[in-house]
């Protein structure tokens, strides 16, 4: 019996990057948050790394997150009064300066919505909410972090046999991320080595997609899903997939980019068969060949 779904609980972090607006991301993203420090330059570092902080052992890059996303960058009179969220993210640790903080509040990541078109390509908001009567803007660090420090290719594109993509290539994958980075990244491991898949933006289109290949008779072998999204999130979905009959079949590998070993311990208790944290090509690829795997085992059992 698979364990009913345990939503470790997230709130969301407000904060100012311009006068008037909310800006928000998931407290589980977030690891401290402290006042602004002096900052030891980084020679050749992006325009929007202000430098390197030393925080309780570890030295790591402070990025000015209102110039990185295209506001009015923080002048000296402010910075002495703004503040720097630490993130664990995307492996690394890093420092945001924000021009304020509000407050940590509690959120149903379920009323989360698509951002408007009326934001255009603000490409930085992966979706929004209303606080107080007033649109809070919750970012894509993942993506802000991209723009930053972008990956290596060698870690976008892996490496396998011809054995093993003829192993791949008859499976039916379907990838799930409200990041439009993350999405990319995945797109481009599987692009580069000819495999096919089918994308959801979402937990909600994913369990819809899932739930109609399978009335077909042709379900999906492979769910690749994020943890961290607003509706349907990651644990949710795996929760559902997995007590589902006609959908149980799938191996489930769920994707995260905190580093925390409560994540992998929760998706396991919900179903997941994989639990990573994103994002290494490799690592993704053998974990599907672990599924095709177990899907070819169950076959000739």
């Amino acid at each position: 019996m698979i364990k009913a779904a345990t939503n470790q609980s997230q709130g969301m972090l407000l904060f100012k990057l311009t006068h008037q607006q909310s800006f928000a991301i998931g407290t589980l993203k977030v690891k401290e948050i402290v006042p602004y420090t002096p900052l030891t330059a980084i020679p050749h570092s992006h325009p929007t790394v202000l430098g390197a902080a030393s925080l309780r052992g570890d030295t790591l890059p402070v990025i000015d997150m209102a110039k990185a996303v295209g506001y009015p960058p923080l002048t000296k009179d402010e910075l002495k009064n703004s503040y720097i969220i630490i993130t664990d993210c995307r492996r690394m640790l890093v420092g945001f300066v924000v021009r304020g903080i509000d407050r940590i509040t509690e959120c149903n990541w379920h009323n989360i919505d698509a951002p408007p078109s009326s934001l255009g390509k603000n490409v930085f908001v992966t979706g929004v909410t209303n606080v107080d009567n007033k649109l809070v803007q919750l970012l894509d660090v993942e993506l802000l972090l991209s723009k930053v420090f972008p990956d290596s290719p060698d870690s976008l594109h892996p490496i396998l046999t011809d054995v093993e993509r003829e192993v791949l290539r008859p499976l039916k994958i379907l990838l799930v991320d409200d990041s439009a980075v993350a999405r990319r990244q995945l797109s481009q491991a599987l692009d580069s080595i000819s495999i096919p898949y089918f994308i959801a933006t979402n937990g909600h289109d994913a369990l819809d997609m899932l739930k109609h290949a399978a009335g077909a008779g042709a379900p999906f072998d492979i769910l690749v899903s994020d943890i961290e999204m607003p509706g349907l999130d990651g644990y949710e979905l795996a929760f559902e997939v997995q007590n589902t009959q006609q959908l149980s079949h799938a191996y489930i590998i769920l994707h995260t980019s905190l580093s925390s070993e409560i994540s992998v311990s929760q998706a396991h208790q919900v179903g997941a068969h994989e639990a990573l944290t994103k994002f290494e090509a490799n690592e993704l690829i053998h974990a599907m060949l672990r599924g095709a795997e177990k899907k070819n085992s169950i076959e000739l059992a």
